[in-house]
C-alpha cells in the first residue's frame, strides 16, 4: 500500500472523476486530493481546490508549479478523468481534440516535468488512433499523446458502457448487459475504485498498463481486500 500519497486530478467534478475522488478519500493513506477546476467548488475535507484556466497558454506551466508544491510534501500521482462521453456528438472534431488532447496533454506535461511518476488516464473501450470512429480515434490520439510524455508508470483505463452515470441513458445500460467483454457495462463506482487502487497499490511499479472492464473489476476488488 502506498503510504501518505496525494493525488492531483483533472476532471474530478465529472461523473467518473467524482467517483474516483470519493474512492480516494475513502482510502486512509490518501493525504490530499488536489482538484484542478475552472470554477470554485464547495469545500470538502482533505480536498484542495485550485482554479486554473485550462485553456490558457500557460496551463502546463501553472500545473507544474502546483505539482511541484504538492510533491514537496510527499508522493504524488496524477489523474485525468476528462471526457465528454455521450455528449461528444455535439462537439466538433477540433473542439474534442482541444479538450482531450490539448488540455489533457498540457496537464500531463506539467505533472511530468516536475517529477510526478504515475499518471492515470481515463480513455474508452476500443480506443486507437487508427479507428474510423471519431470518438475512439480521438481517445486513441489522447492515449498516444500522454504515452509519448514517458511517465514512469502510465495506467490507461478503457471502460465500456459506464452505468450509474447520469449521462448514460437507462436503455443503453440495459443494452450493455447484452454486450460481452470490454464493451459491456461497468459501474462508475467500480471504475473510480480501480483508479484509486492503481494509485494505492501500484504506484511504485513501472511501465504501461491498459485495463478494460474485467481488469478494472479485478483491480477494484484488490482495494476491497486490503485490511
Amino acid at each position: 500500500m502506498n503510504q501518505n500519497f496525494a493525488v492531483i486530478i483533472l476532471g474530478g467534478t465529472g461523473q467518473v472523476g467524482g467517483a474516483a475522488v470519493a474512492e480516494l478519500l475513502a482510502t486512509s493513506e490518501c493525504r490530499e486530493v488536489v482538484m484542478i477546476t475552472r470554477k470554485p467548488i464547495a469545500p470538502q475535507s482533505r480536498v484542495r481546490n485550485i482554479v486554473l484556466d485550462t485553456g490558457a497558454a500557460d496551463f502546463s506551466e501553472r500545473t507544474a508549479v502546483l505539482a511541484r508544491e504538492v510533491l514537496s510534501h510527499g508522493p504524488v500521482s496524477a489523474v485525468s478523468c476528462v471526457g465528454v462521453g455521450s455528449g461528444s456528438a455535439r462537439w466538433s472534431e477540433e473542439e474534442l481534440k482541444q479538450l482531450e488532447i490539448g488540455v489533457v496533454g498540457a496537464f500531463a506535461r506539467g505533472c511530468h516535468d516536475v517529477g510526478v511518476a504515475q499518471f492515470c488516464l481515463l480513455s474508452a473501450a476500443g480506443s486507437t488512433a487508427s479507428s474510423w470512429i471519431r470518438y475512439a480515434r480521438i481517445m486513441g490520439m489522447k492515449e498516444d499523446a500522454v504515452r509519448n510524455i514517458s511517465f514512469t508508470r502510465l495506467a490507461i483505463f478503457r471502460p465500456g458502457i459506464i452505468v450509474g452515470n447520469a449521462h448514460t441513458p437507462t436503455w443503453v445500460g440495459w443494452l450493455g448487459n447484452l454486450v460481452p467483454g470490454s464493451f459491456g457495462n461497468i459501474d462508475q463506482k467500480i471504475l473510480g475504485r480501480s483508479i484509486a487502487a492503481e494509485i494505492a497499490l501500484h504506484s511504485r511499479e513501472t511501465g504501461e498498463v491498459t485495463r478494460e472492464n474485467a481488469a478494472m473489476k479485478k483491480l477494484a476488488e484488490q482495494l476491497n481486500s486490503v485490511p
